[in-house]
Protein backbone atom coordinates (compact mmCIF):
# COMPACT_ATOMS: atom_id res chain seq x y z
CA UNK A 1 0.00 0.00 0.00
CA UNK A 2 1.37 3.42 -0.82
CA UNK A 3 1.53 6.30 1.46
CA UNK A 4 1.68 9.63 0.85
CA UNK A 5 4.62 11.70 0.60
CA UNK A 6 4.98 15.58 1.06
CA UNK A 7 8.84 16.98 0.89
CA UNK A 8 11.06 19.52 -0.69
CA UNK A 9 13.35 18.46 -3.89
CA UNK A 10 15.40 21.91 -4.89
CA UNK A 11 12.70 24.31 -3.66
CA UNK A 12 9.83 22.32 -5.51
CA UNK A 13 7.14 21.18 -3.40
CA UNK A 14 6.21 18.00 -3.90
CA UNK A 15 3.14 15.05 -2.92
CA UNK A 16 3.89 11.75 -4.50
CA UNK A 17 2.41 8.29 -3.23
CA UNK A 18 5.00 5.52 -2.83
CA UNK A 19 6.07 2.33 -1.27
CA UNK A 20 7.03 1.93 2.36
CA UNK A 21 10.07 0.26 0.96
CA UNK A 22 11.31 2.82 -1.83
CA UNK A 23 14.40 4.77 -1.28
CA UNK A 24 15.04 7.69 -1.33
CA UNK A 25 17.35 7.30 -4.50
CA UNK A 26 14.59 5.75 -6.53
CA UNK A 27 12.29 8.88 -5.91
CA UNK A 28 14.24 11.06 -7.39
CA UNK A 29 15.50 8.72 -10.13
CA UNK A 30 12.71 6.98 -10.70
CA UNK A 31 9.54 9.18 -10.10
CA UNK A 32 10.91 13.04 -10.22
CA UNK A 33 13.54 12.49 -13.39
CA UNK A 34 16.12 13.82 -11.53
CA UNK A 35 19.17 11.50 -12.73
CA UNK A 36 22.13 13.47 -11.40
CA UNK A 37 21.97 11.65 -8.03
CA UNK A 38 24.24 8.42 -9.12
CA UNK A 39 23.38 5.13 -7.59
CA UNK A 40 26.67 3.03 -7.38
CA UNK A 41 26.82 0.25 -4.97
CA UNK A 42 23.14 0.94 -3.65
CA UNK A 43 24.91 -0.08 0.17
CA UNK A 44 26.07 3.15 0.90
CA UNK A 45 29.90 2.55 0.86
CA UNK A 46 30.78 4.53 -2.62
CA UNK A 47 28.53 7.78 -1.77
CA UNK A 48 27.78 8.36 -5.35
CA UNK A 49 24.04 9.12 -4.10
CA UNK A 50 24.78 11.87 -2.10
CA UNK A 51 22.28 13.99 -1.45
CA UNK A 52 21.42 17.32 1.32
CA UNK A 53 18.21 16.53 3.95
CA UNK A 54 18.02 19.67 5.49
CA UNK A 55 21.76 20.43 4.98
CA UNK A 56 23.10 17.35 5.62
CA UNK A 57 24.81 14.93 3.11
CA UNK A 58 22.94 11.55 3.13
CA UNK A 59 23.28 8.74 1.49
CA UNK A 60 20.63 8.37 -0.21
CA UNK A 61 20.63 4.54 -0.99
CA UNK A 62 20.48 3.96 2.47
CA UNK A 63 17.54 6.50 3.01
CA UNK A 64 14.07 5.38 2.90
CA UNK A 65 11.87 8.02 0.73
CA UNK A 66 9.58 8.50 3.53
CA UNK A 67 12.05 9.59 6.14
CA UNK A 68 12.17 12.68 3.98
CA UNK A 69 8.47 13.70 4.88
CA UNK A 70 8.60 17.35 5.46
CA UNK A 71 11.87 17.68 4.70
CA UNK A 72 14.03 19.68 1.86
CA UNK A 73 16.03 17.91 0.02
CA UNK A 74 18.95 18.76 -3.03
CA UNK A 75 20.31 17.14 -5.37
CA UNK A 76 23.14 18.34 -7.81
CA UNK A 77 20.57 19.89 -9.79
CA UNK A 78 19.62 22.14 -7.43
CA UNK A 79 22.60 23.60 -6.47
CA UNK A 80 22.52 25.53 -9.97
CA UNK A 81 20.72 29.02 -10.44
CA UNK A 82 19.69 28.42 -13.56
CA UNK A 83 22.33 28.28 -16.23
CA UNK A 84 24.63 29.85 -13.53
CA UNK A 85 26.85 26.68 -11.75
CA UNK A 86 27.42 26.92 -8.17
CA UNK A 87 30.98 28.07 -6.88
CA UNK A 88 31.75 24.25 -5.86
CA UNK A 89 30.71 23.01 -9.74
CA UNK A 90 32.77 25.95 -11.32
CA UNK A 91 35.68 24.92 -8.84
CA UNK A 92 35.06 20.93 -9.36
CA UNK A 93 35.39 22.03 -13.13
CA UNK A 94 38.76 24.52 -12.73
CA UNK A 95 40.58 22.37 -10.49
CA UNK A 96 39.77 19.04 -13.04
CA UNK A 97 38.02 17.06 -10.43
CA UNK A 98 35.85 15.81 -12.72
CA UNK A 99 36.70 13.17 -15.21
CA UNK A 100 34.07 10.95 -15.58
CA UNK A 101 31.05 12.54 -13.43
CA UNK A 102 29.61 9.84 -11.69
CA UNK A 103 31.29 10.43 -8.33
CA UNK A 104 31.36 13.82 -8.94
CA UNK A 105 27.33 14.87 -8.14
CA UNK A 106 27.71 13.27 -4.45
CA UNK A 107 31.45 14.50 -3.41
CA UNK A 108 30.27 18.18 -4.57
CA UNK A 109 27.40 18.01 -1.78
CA UNK A 110 29.28 15.97 0.50
CA UNK A 111 32.02 19.24 -0.19
CA UNK A 112 29.15 21.62 0.31
CA UNK A 113 27.31 20.31 3.24
CA UNK A 114 31.20 20.25 5.19
CA UNK A 115 32.09 23.63 3.57
CA UNK A 116 28.11 25.00 5.14
CA UNK A 117 29.34 23.87 8.95
CA UNK A 118 32.98 24.17 8.82
CA UNK A 119 34.01 27.27 6.42
CA UNK A 120 37.77 27.32 6.97
CA UNK A 121 39.08 23.79 6.54
CA UNK A 122 42.64 22.19 6.32
CA UNK A 123 43.37 19.69 3.34
CA UNK A 124 43.51 17.00 6.10
CA UNK A 125 39.82 18.33 6.68
CA UNK A 126 38.95 18.26 3.06
CA UNK A 127 40.00 14.74 2.86
CA UNK A 128 38.09 13.32 6.07
CA UNK A 129 35.40 15.02 4.73
CA UNK A 130 34.89 13.61 1.61
CA UNK A 131 36.47 10.01 2.84
CA UNK A 132 32.83 8.19 2.17
CA UNK A 133 33.24 8.97 -1.48
CA UNK A 134 34.47 7.00 -3.52
CA UNK A 135 36.53 7.73 -7.00
CA UNK A 136 37.29 5.52 -9.54
CA UNK A 137 38.78 7.47 -12.10
CA UNK A 138 41.41 9.61 -9.37
CA UNK A 139 40.04 13.00 -9.41
CA UNK A 140 39.56 12.88 -5.70
CA UNK A 141 43.22 14.51 -5.11
CA UNK A 142 41.42 17.30 -7.33
CA UNK A 143 39.19 18.00 -4.57
CA UNK A 144 41.30 18.77 -2.09
CA UNK A 145 43.03 21.95 -4.10
CA UNK A 146 41.40 25.12 -3.62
Amino acid sequence: MKRKLKLTVNNEPYEVFVKPSKTLIELLRDELGLTGTKEGCSEGMCGACTVLIDGKAVKSCLVLALQAQGKKVTTIEGLAQGDRLHPLQESFINHGAIQCGFCAPGMILSTKAFLDEYPNPTEEDVKFAIAGNLCRCTCATKVHER
